[in-house]
C-alpha cells in the first residue's frame, strides 16, 4: 500500500508540466555534453558545457515559441501556414545562434571555420527539434484528452449507478411496508417476524450496498430474507422455491442485482393469482467464474384491469443499464414471456 502511494505521488509529480519540461532539457543537455566529449575527449569541459548551453538555449527559444504561439494560433487553422512560419522562425533564430557561437569561438579559429561550414546542418537541426516538439505536443494533448475523457466517463458511470441503485432501495422498502401495514391491520402474529426480517434487509442495504461489489453469500442471504417476507405474506398459498448449486464462498457480485427480477415475479406474477396456485422458482448456479441465475414465475390467464396506475417499478430497463455498466461484454440476459409463465436467465462472468 505504501509503495503504491509513493508511485502515485511520483507519477503526479512527474506529470506536472514544469517538472517534465525541466527533466527533458536536463537530460538533453547531459546527452549533448556526453556525446560531444566522446567525439573529442581533448576538448576543455567548461568550453563544451558553454557551447551546449548556448545551443540548447536557442533550441528552447524555438520550441517554446512553437508551443505557446505557433501551435495554438496556426496549427489547427492552416497547416501550410503553420509549417511556413516554423521554417521562417528557424531561418531567423539559427543565424543568431550561429553568430553567438561564432563570437564565443573568437579564440578558436578552427571552431569558427567548422561552424560556418555547418550552417546548413544547424538549420536542419533547429527545424527537426521544432517539429519534434510539435509531434510531442500533439501526442501529449491526445493523451491528456483521453485521460480526461476516461475520468468523465467514470464519473458519469458512477453517478448513473448511484441513481439506478437509489431507485431500488426505496421501492423495495415501500412494498415491504405496505405488506407490514396489511398484516398489522389483520393483527397478524407474523408482523413481528416481518419487522425482524425487514431490519436485516435494511441493515444490508444501508451499510453494505454502498460498495461496488459484495460477497455473493450476502446477496444470497438478502434474497432468502426477501423470500421469507413473501412466504409470510402469501401464507403458503403459492410455491416459493430457491435453490443454489456449486461452490459459493468468496465470489463478488454487484449488490442488489437480482432484486428487480424478484419484484417483477411477485408484483406482476403472483399478485394476480387471486385463488393461489402460483409459483416463483429461483435457481442460482456457480461454476468457476461463471454465475447463472434463473427465475421463473407463473402468470394468471387474465390480468385484472387496473383502475389506477401502479406506483414504483424499476423494470428491465434499469437492470440492463446496470449490467451494461457493471459487466460490459460479460453477461447475457434472456427473457421469455410466455402465456402462463415468465422466466429470466442471467449469466455473468464474475471476473
Amino acid at each position: 500500500m505504501k509503495s503504491q502511494r509513493f508511485i502515485d505521488r511520483a507519477y503526479d509529480l512527474l506529470t506536472l508540466r514544469p517538472v517534465y519540461h525541466t527533466l527533458f532539457w536536463v537530460i538533453m543537455y547531459a546527452i549533448k555534453v556526453y556525446s560531444g566529449y566522446v567525439e573529442n575527449p581533448e576538448v576543455d569541459l567548461w568550453f563544451l558545457l558553454g557551447n551546449e548551453f548556448i545551443s540548447l538555449l536557442f533550441f528552447g527559444v524555438l520550441v517554446y515559441f512553437n508551443l505557446f504561439y505557433l501551435i495554438p494560433n496556426y496549427l489547427a487553422r492552416n497547416v501550410l501556414l503553420y509549417l511556413s512560419l516554423v521554417v521562417l522562425a528557424c531561418a531567423v533564430v539559427t543565424p543568431i545562434k550561429i553568430f553567438a557561437l561564432y563570437l564565443k569561438f573568437s579564440n578558436v579559429p578552427n571552431a569558427q571555420e567548422n561552424l560556418v561550414m555547418a550552417q546548413g546542418s544547424l538549420y536542419l537541426a533547429s527545424l527537426f527539434v521544432t517539429l519534434l516538439s510539435t509531434i510531442l505536443r500533439v501526442i501529449t494533448d491526445w493523451w491528456r484528452y483521453q485521460r480526461e475523457k476516461q475520468t468523465l466517463q467514470t464519473q458519469t458511470i458512477q453517478s448513473e449507478l448511484r441513481f439506478l441503485k437509489s431507485q431500488i432501495n426505496p421501492h423495495f422498502l415501500f412494498n415491504t411496508l405496505n405488506n407490514l401495514y396489511a398484516l398489522t391491520l389483520k393483527k397478524s402474529d407474523k408482523a413481528p417476524e416481518i419487522v425482524l426480517k425487514l431490519s436485516e434487509i435494511m441493515r444490508y442495504m444501508l451499510y453494505e450496498c454502498n460498495e461496488k461489489r459484495v460477497l455473493l453469500t450476502k446477496e444470497i442471504q438478502y434474497i432468502n430474507n426477501y423470500l421469507d417476507l413473501e412466504r409470510l405474506r402469501q401464507a403458503g398459498a403459492v410455491e416459493i422455491k430457491f435453490t443454489t448449486e456449486g461452490h459459493i464462498s468468496e465470489q463478488l457480485v454487484a449488490p442488489l442485482l437480482f432484486v428487480p427480477f424478484l419484484e417483477n415475479s411477485f408484483k406482476h406474477g403472483l399478485s394476480h393469482h387471486m385463488r393461489g396456485g402460483g409459483f416463483v422458482r429461483l435457481h442460482l448456479k456457480v461454476q468457476g467464474d461463471e454465475l447463472e441465475f434463473n427465475i421463473e414465475n407463473s402468470k394468471a390467464e387474465q390480468l385484472p384491469r387496473q383502475e389506477h396506475p401502479r406506483s414504483g417499478g424499476i423494470g428491465l430497463v434499469n437492470v440492463n443499464q446496470r449490467l451494461k455498466i457493471l459487466y460490459p461484454g460479460k453477461y447475457t440476459l434472456d427473457v421469455q414471456d410466455q402465456p402462463h409463465q415468465y422466466s429470466v436467465k442471467l449469466v455473468l462472468q464474475l471476473n
